[in-house]
This record gives structure tokens, sequence and C-alpha cells, in this order.
């Protein structure tokens, strides 16, 4: 208790202070005596105004009843209790509660002594107890009053009960008496850190004093109205229940999260190993201490899945792992890439065959989970592994293989909550792999039909060198419409295309295999780049297999003469070629070819142009698609810029118009791309380099001639002039046969200038040219007809002939073989 002051009480406040007691002693008539100065403040008079004074002056008026049973009780009790209405000095009636003791003096004399308090103030006292007293009666919290000294003055029932010892018991003890030591020395320094600062403290988490359970504490300093310290407050809850809630809230909670994470994890990837690898880690070391994705072979490769039985004997292919710690034992434990053997009656076994869940939490369930002896169970118990679980994964109702999670040391064991979570994480998972496999089984198939529809050999024609590859999006990318193609024309001439049909899948493969086989088809006409483009775009509808999926494809079409060193170029909105040309300096450059761009086949409404130009000999060009300059957040012409750099150095690299140059260019520019994308482009990627060079010295001749009867003779001699100089004596009869009667054709209809021309290439090549647009027909002639056999002579003895369109009129074309 608080030690008592003996010294003068000016500024410590009292409870008399508050209730303000007054003290009125009367003579045996009701004459005033003593008029106390407390009476002064609460009645407003003066002592020197009343002493003398009637009292019954100054209460209500007339005597009733209720003064009737006052005088009575003092008659006969010698005291009475009651309220009193006395008049104030201002004029109101005051309220008081009186207590009224007669008493005689030495001389026997009659005394009336009464203590007044006002009862206003008496009822909020009174109120303010009441409160108190059930608070502490009814309050399921603990609630304890200290003094200044630390012990307890007042304690209510539920905290007696909470530390166990009865209310009265705690009375003038110090929480040291009550509490074990070790919590006692907290809870007494607490009480001193409170009552020196006066700062409370709320809600501080501390154990119960004897077997499990938490409390929530809270104290705070008790003081008087003029701010006197009385003593420290304590509250005290017990909230076992509410942790424990809570911590069942926060567990769910985590397992939402862990759900959400590995969902998020596994939704945008398409490999079988990566999502065995992010599942594994996902789950340590929030769910596990160590996790193992174990798959059957044909998940882990993209095969079909065998039927359950066939799966007895057959070990499972481990490719997801995560450990919480690192180390030799865990890697016997744990390895990706390892087969894991188990028997068909094991831990293992059982669950796959089951699809059932299990959790072995003993040593010798461990050992038996694959087989006797297994080094990786032995292992697991070297760890202090003291809990696995083994989840199966399935996907519509077929196994697909284990994930096994396990955990060590002082961690609790798998629980229920922690098995439903697994398997929730197995099912999800289950169907991410096997949409993996599958996926993997589509896209297998979609490249090799990409890659059937490719070019399977490149021939490379008198005068061209060529370079190029192909590369495949990234395992999560659908296979895409990328391609290329070389097609040898007539008279040594080359066509050189690349192409992105939009899209990706099968569809995309198919439709770029219809696409090629229309551009050589239209190739074999001979038509000119903007020409061809054109009829493309105009087959467009046939290249699609409804309204709702339309073409829509880019194309670059080139045509080289290396007897000319003439190329003309077209394009259907595809990303411009680039020409690599050699500088005065040595060094090389690569600069873009703008031509007119054209809109994608498929969406029509813009012109195609040819763009015509004539190459020095050595120059290479390049044709490529745009997944080797895209990159997110990249404008389009920042990678043509960094290609253009990139083909472009000075003398001291490989010249890229050499042949092991156009190799290494190629391979640069494909290091390049893997490097930006991590090692795989997330787009097909096409690119073809071409060296454009010409035919050896004296390999083309060339002469016009005017529409005149002499022509044929002429046209005849400097043929056979020809083929003598080239040694080829052999064809002299058949080219000259074929050349009279085209030459006699073109003299007969065109009546202009008439061209011929021969080539000396892989074969030999002769033309003739003339004004006349129209091509000649191959007819049928009567036995009495003098003409109309030409072009039937001409297509049985060349190995191939054909017409083309030129500005100035036509050319017809044959080729023969060299002997």
């Amino acid at each position: 208790m608080g030690g008592v002051s003996t010294g003068p009480s000016e500024g410590v406040a009292s409870i008399l202070d508050t209730l303000r007691v007054g003290t009125v002693m009367l003579d045996g008539k009701g004459k005033i005596l003593l008029w106390n100065p407390m009476t002064e403040e609460i009645l407003g008079w003066r002592a020197d105004q009343v002493v003398g004074s009637r009292i019954q002056d100054f209460l209500e008026d007339g005597y009733g009843e209720g003064e009737r049973r006052r005088d009575e009780a003092l008659r006969l009790h010698g005291r009475w209790r009651g309220t009193l209405r006395i008049l104030h000095s201002a004029g109101h009636r005051v309220a008081v509660e009186g207590r009224v003791s007669l008493l005689r003096d030495r001389e026997n004399r009659r005394v009336v002594l009464a203590n007044i308090v006002e009862t206003s103030r008496i009822r909020a006292v009174e109120h303010d107890l009441a409160a108190l007293d059930a608070l502490f009666a009814s309050s399921p919290l603990g609630i304890a009053l200290f003094d200044n000294d630390k012990r307890f003055v007042r304690v209510n029932e539920a905290l007696a009960n909470l530390n166990r010892l009865g209310a009265e018991e705690h009375r003038g003890k110090t929480v040291h008496d009550v509490l074990p030591s070790w919590m006692a020395e907290e809870v007494s320094a607490v009480q001193s850190t409170v009552l020196e600062t006066g700062e409370p403290v709320v809600d501080v988490v501390m154990p119960a004093p004897e077997g499990p359970g938490s409390r929530s504490v809270s104290y705070s300093r008790l003081t008087g109205d003029k701010g006197e310290v009385l003593g420290v407050s304590t509250v005290i809850m017990d909230i076992t229940e509410r942790r424990e809630a809570l911590e069942k809230i926060e567990a769910a909670r985590e397992r939402l999260a862990l759900l959400d994470d590995v969902g998020v994890g596994l939704a945008d990837r398409f490999d079988v190993g990566a999502i065995s690898q992010a599942l594994a880690s996902s789950l340590v070391p929030r769910l596990a201490d160590y996790a193992g994705v174990m798959l059957i072979s044909a998940v882990a490769h993209g095969g079909d899945l065998p039927d359950i039985e066939l799966l007895t004997g057959t070990p499972l292919f481990q490719l997801g792992v995560a450990a919480r710690y690192e180390g030799p034992t865990v890697n016997r434990m744990l390895r990706a890439g390892q087969d894991v053997p188990f028997l068909a009656d094991s831990f293992f076994g059982r669950t796959l065959a089951s699809g059932v869940p299990h959790v072995a939490t003993s040593p010798r369930e461990l050992l038996a989970a694959t087989y006797p002896g297994d080094p990786k169970m032995q292992a697991a118990l070297d760890l202090d592994i003291h809990s696995l679980m083994a989840v199966p994964l399935r996907a519509r109702g077929v196994v697909l293989g284990l994930l096994v999670v396990s955990r060590a040391g002082g961690r609790e064991q798998f629980g229920r909550d922690d098995i439903a979570l697994a398997m929730e994480l197995a099912d999800r998972a289950g169907v991410s792999l096997d949409n993996a496999r599958l996926y993997a089984r589509e896209r297998a198939g979609a490249l090799m039909l990409q890659r059937s529809l490719l070019p399977q050999t490149v021939p490379e024609p008198p005068g061209v060198q060529l370079a190029y590859r192909y590369v495949p999006g990234a395992s999560g990318a659908e296979v895409g419409g990328d391609w290329f193609d070389v097609i040898p024309l007539a008279g040594g001439r080359v066509a050189f295309v690349v192409g992105d049909v939009m899209g990706h899948g099968l569809h995309a493969a198919v439709t770029m295999g219809r696409l090629r086989t229309a551009v050589r088809t239209l190739a074999g006409l001979d038509l000119p780049p903007d020409e061809l483009l054109r009829r493309i775009n105009d087959l467009a509808d046939d290249f699609v297999q409804s309204s709702d999926d339309p073409l829509v494809a880019t194309c670059v079409y080139a045509v080289y003469d290396p007897s000319t060193r003439r190329c003309s170029l077209a394009k259907a909105g595809h990303p411009p070629p680039l020409l690599i040309t050699e500088t005065a300096d040595g060094s090389w450059q690569a600069d873009t070819l703008e031509l007119p761009s054209g809109a994608p086949l498929g969406v029509g409404g813009v012109p195609f142009d040819a763009y015509d130009l004539e190459v020095v000999e050595g120059s290479v060009l390049v044709l490529y698609t745009d997944g080797l300059i895209e990159s997110r957040g990249e404008d389009i012409s920042e990678g043509i810029d960094r290609l253009r750099t990139m083909l472009s150095s000075g003398p001291a690299r490989r010249d890229p118009r050499a042949s092991a140059g156009l190799e290494d260019a190629c391979n640069r520019v494909i290091d390049d791309l893997e490097g930006r994308t991590a090692s795989q482009p997330n787009d097909d990627v096409a690119v073809l380099m071409a060296k454009l060079g010409g035919l050896p010295q004296g390999s083309a001749a060339s002469w016009t001639f005017p529409a005149e009867s002499y022509a044929v003779r002429r046209a005849r001699e400097v043929v056979r002039r020809t083929l003598h100089e080239w040694g080829l004596d052999a064809l002299e009869d058949t080219t000259v046969l074929l050349v009279s009667e085209l030459v006699t054709n073109s003299m007969r209809y065109a009546h202009g200038p008439i061209g011929v021309r021969m080539v000396r290439g892989a074969s030999l090549l002769v033309e003739v040219s003339d004004p006349l647009p129209d091509p000649p027909r191959e007819r049928s002639a009567l036995p009495d007809d003098e003409g109309g056999r030409g072009i039937r002579l001409v297509a049985r003895e060349a190995r191939r002939w054909g017409t083309r369109h030129g500005p100035m009129g036509k050319t017809v074309w044959f080729e023969l073989a060299l002997p």
C-alpha cells in the first residue's frame, strides 16, 4: 500500500475535495452555531451572515410530513439521513444529502450536528463506484489495480482465474509473488516504466505463466484529478483462441498465395522441364525443405502416355529439384536428370497405382519408399528428414508422375491441410505438364511439317554463292510461317524469295507451304517480280480455309541475271533488303534498298512496283524476316540499323562476299539475335545471303538484226561461229535449226528489230526477241501447210523453252543440255 503523508496536504487531492462535505451545528432550538467554510462554498452564505439565524429560514417553506419524520427520527434514534433543499445565497435551492446526529454538550444541552454533501456530486461518485464494481464483477477481461509500490490493490475474478489464485490472495502482493520469475521481471519493469513516464503500454503479447496459451496485456498509470500518481492498472485478455484463429487464417492465406504463385509461375511455360523446375522451386522453403518432380518418361519427352499397368518396373525421370540446403548428401538424394527406380509395392509404386497421396513419418516408411537399400532414401535419413509426402501428378484421370516433398529438422510433420494443398498444387501442375507434353508434340509436328516444306537443298546457279539460316522460335512460342527459297530461272537467272505468313501453328506452316508452291509455280512463268506478287495477291483467297482466317503475309521477291548483273526486286509489306558493297578504302558497307513498300499479301488496294538496279560484281544481297530485327520495346528501324552496323565493317574483318565470309556473317547475325533473346528468339527467323557475281568472260553473246530476209542467214552464221568458239560443235545442227525457226517467225510477224542472245552456263541458253507482245502458240500444221511447225520443233528438241515479256516486247527462249 502507499505510504501515509503527515505533512501539509496542500496540492494533494482527496475524494473529499470532490464531494465537498459541509458541516453545520445547531442548538436545540434550531439556531445556527457553526457554519464551516465548505458549507460557505456549497450554499454561498458566509458564516457571519447565518450564525445566530434559524436553519428553518433556509429550508423549504412550511413544516410538512418530511420535517415531522426527521424530528421523530432524531428524538427516537438520535440520527437522521435524507435529502434537504437549502436556499443558496443566489436565490435558488441546492439539493444536498444530509447526515444529522443529535448530540449533548457538557451541560447536557441538545446540539445537532449536520454533514451535508451536494446530491449531484455524491450521485456521480456513486455511479462511478457502481460502474467500477460492475466492471470488476462482470468483465471477462482480467483487471488489476496496483498502488505506487506495485502491489495489488484490487483484482477481479477473471484475473484471479487466469493466475489461478484467489482475488483476496493477490491483495498486498507484487507480481513477483504471483508470476514465474522469468515473467515477473519483465512485468515489473514495464510497470515501473509506466509509473515513471505515464506512457501506456498497449497490447503486449505474452505467453501464459503455465502451459500453452497467449495473453494480451495493457498497462496504464492511474492519476487523480490534480495529476497525482495513484498507481498503475492492468488489463489482461486471454488471446489463445484468437491467436490460433489468426494463425489458421494466416496459414490459409499463405496456402492461397502459394497456389496463386504456382499458377502464375506455370501459366506461361510450355516446356515440361521448365514447369517441373518451377513447381519444385516454388515449394521450397514455403511448404517443404526438399522437393522433387518425377515424371513418366513419355511425359518428360513428349510421347504417348502408357497404361498404368505398364509403369511397373519403369523408372521415373526426375526433372525438377529444389533444396533448402546444399551439399553432397543433398545431391545424392536429389539430382535432376536421374532415373528413380521403384518396386510396384513400394511407397512410390502404391501412390502411382492408386492416385492417392501417401505420407511417410518413420525411418521404416522412408526406406520403403522405392526399393530396399536405395542410397537416395538413406541420404534422406542422413539429412534428418522425418516427414515425406508423395502426391500423384494427374491430368484427365491419368497419373503423369509424382510430386515428392519432405521436411527435416524441427519443422512439424505434414498435416491434413498440407496434404490438401499439395493435392491442389499437383492437380494444377499436372494439367500444365500434360498441356506442355501435348504442345511439345504439336510443335514437333509443326516443325517437322515446316522443315519439310522449306528447301531441302538450295541450288547455286553460276555466278551466285549462297548462305542461309532458318531458326525456329523458342519452345514457348508456336511455330511460325517464315520461309525462304532459291529458284533457278531460264538463262542462268535466279530468283530469291523470303516471306513470312502472319500467325503461328500448323495453320501458318501449311499456308506457308501453299504460298511457297504458288511462288515457285509462278516463277516458272518468268514473270517480273511486281507481276508475280500481284498474281499471288489475286490468289490470296485460295490460300485460306475460311473467311474468318484470311491470308496476311509479307514477301520480298528478287530476280538476278548473272550475265548482265541486273537485279529486279519487289516487296509486299516486308522489311527492306540490304546490299553489301565494297567501298574505296577496302572496307564493306551494308545499305538499305528502299523498295516501294507494297501492302502485305492478302490486304489488297496497294499496287506492287519493281525496283531495278545493276549491282557491282561480288555484292551481297541480304533478305530476312522481321524476327531478326524486332525486339520488345524497340522500333523496327533501330533493328534494321543494328543489322546494317553489324554487316558493315573495316577491311580487317573477313570479307562477307567470300564464301566463308557469307557463312561467318550468317553466324554473327544469328549469334547476336540469340544473345539478345536469351539463346532462342521468340519468333521464327529466316535469313538468305546471296553473293551476286557475273558469268565468266566470254560466256554470253548477243546480236540485233533488222526484220529483213537476210536476218535468218546472218543469225545462222553468228550462232554457228559462236558455238565453234565455245567448243560446242555437237550442238550446232540443233541450235542453228531452232534459231532459224524462231528468227523466221519474228521476221514474218513482228516487222521490227530481232535480237539473238546466247549464254553458256550450266546449259546453253538461246533467246530470240522481237517487239511483238503476243507470245507464239504451238499448233498442229496440216501436211500441205508450208509453216506452223517451228514452235512444235522447239518444244520437241529443247530441254526447256518458254516466253517472257519485257518492256519492249517478248522473248522466246530455249535451253539445250551441254554435251
